[in-house]
């Protein structure tokens, strides 16, 4: 698994430049320092322990984009630099390539790097400790190698957990992702059933109206296949708004403002032509009302007068807006005789409804009049705490 690259990645990059050429410089000078008690004198060429220097420490400044090979080529000038005796301190570069060999690298290939990367050092270290300085006893190389393996574990162990922790983090932002993504696909599922749901009921109304009087009233057929007509523009255009937010591309759906209170006369009209009698009244501040509880407002009404068309046309219903810094109400009553289908608890457009409302932390409330017909009551609170609908 590789992590994408990130926008500071060329001041990273820097750094393992200046760290890399440090390390180096560290190196060469050892190269060049004279035997004092047990810090090894290297007696060769200065321009091969120079060379030698350079192969173990540069590497480290090409390890974010090559770590498997930076970790091989720290890992030989290391062994050189402890079998000629140049430094017996070689091993922090190689500790900061396995580093990002087990940030970057997937644990199929990391493992059998740090695996060979030990056995190598021990290898080396015993060699030059034990075996070719003679005065280094076992106990003392064994020493030694342990201080090598907490150096190259510990640069190994510190990457796993960095890696660690970013895929913790990138499993919280995929969660948050899909989160997002789920409650998206709810909305618009409540928008389509909302358009859909009042489109086809008046629809459905006016057909029937239509075939019962086609042939002793025509004029009166062709009314209501107008209406039919424009009804179904109407619940086209407001689908393809909904679902344009599904478009990807540059021939993304324009972003026509939500329908919000402005629209509740067109909702009371249509009602009217499925043969209800609508009351339409709306008492809201000139300062209008958050986009979002304007259109959690004109969703529960849509809704309502589509359960009163479908339900109990021909009624008369009326419907009430009023607003206040405190709350919005809604208020929707019609007097269409008893019809249970309205009353299920699993029905999508009351459960939509009480979405809707709760949402903003409000309550909702709906079911049959004592004196017949049906009630729906939201109130949304406008202190700013509820989610967008």
């Amino acid at each position: 698994m590789r992590f994408p690259r990130r926008p500071h990645d060329s001041h990273l990059l820097a750094l393992d430049l200046a760290a890399a050429l440090l390390v180096t410089a560290a190196y060469a000078g050892f190269a060049g320092m004279p035997g004092s008690g047990t810090q090894p004198a290297y007696t060769g060429p200065v321009w091969a322990g120079v060379l030698v220097a350079a192969v173990a420490g540069l590497p480290v400044a090409v390890r974010r984009r090559w770590p498997v090979p930076a970790a091989g080529a720290a890992l030989a000038g290391a062994v050189a630099a402890t079998l000629l005796d140049i430094t017996r301190e070689p091993w922090t570069a190689v500790g900061l390539t396995l580093y990002t060999v087990a940030l970057t690298t997937p644990a199929r290939r990391a493992v059998p790097v740090l695996a060979a990367a030990l056995a190598t050092a021990a290898a080396a270290v015993l060699t030059g400790e034990a075996v070719l300085t003679p005065a280094e006893t076992w106990s003392g190389a064994a020493g030694v190698t342990a201080i090598v393996w907490l150096v190259l574990g510990g640069g190994w162990a510190a990457g796993v957990a960095v890696r660690g922790r970013r895929n913790r983090e990138a499993d919280r932002e995929r969660r948050r992702t899909d989160a997002a993504i789920t409650e998206e696909r709810l909305r618009i599922a409540r928008e389509l059933h909302d358009i859909v749901s009042h489109g086809l009921s008046l629809i459905a109304v006016k057909a029937g109206v239509a075939g019962h009087v086609a042939e002793r009233r025509p004029q009166e057929a062709v009314e209501a296949l107008r209406v039919i007509e424009d009804t179904s523009r109407a619940a086209m255009t407001e689908m393809r708004r909904a679902l344009g937010v599904l478009r990807t591309g540059t021939a993304a759906a324009p972003l026509d403002p939500a329908p919000g209170l402005a629209a509740l006369d067109l909702l009371a009209e249509r009602a009217r032509q499925g043969g209800v009698d609508v009351e339409l009244t709306v008492r809201v501040p000139d300062a209008g009302l958050p986009a979002g509880i304007a259109l959690a407002v004109h969703r529960i009404v849509q809704e309502s007068l589509t359960n009163t068309v479908k339900h109990a046309a021909p009624a008369r219903c009326r419907v009430t807006v009023e607003a206040d810094p405190r709350e919005v109400r809604v208020d929707v009553t019609d007097d269409g005789a008893r019809d249970t289908g309205r009353e299920r608890p699993g029905g999508h457009g009351l459960l939509g409804m009480r979405e809707r409302a709760t949402a903003f932390g409000g309550t909702f409330s709906a079911g049959p009049r004592p004196e017949g017909g049906f009630a729906v009551s939201a109130r949304l609170p406008q202190d700013g705490t509820g989610r967008t609908a």
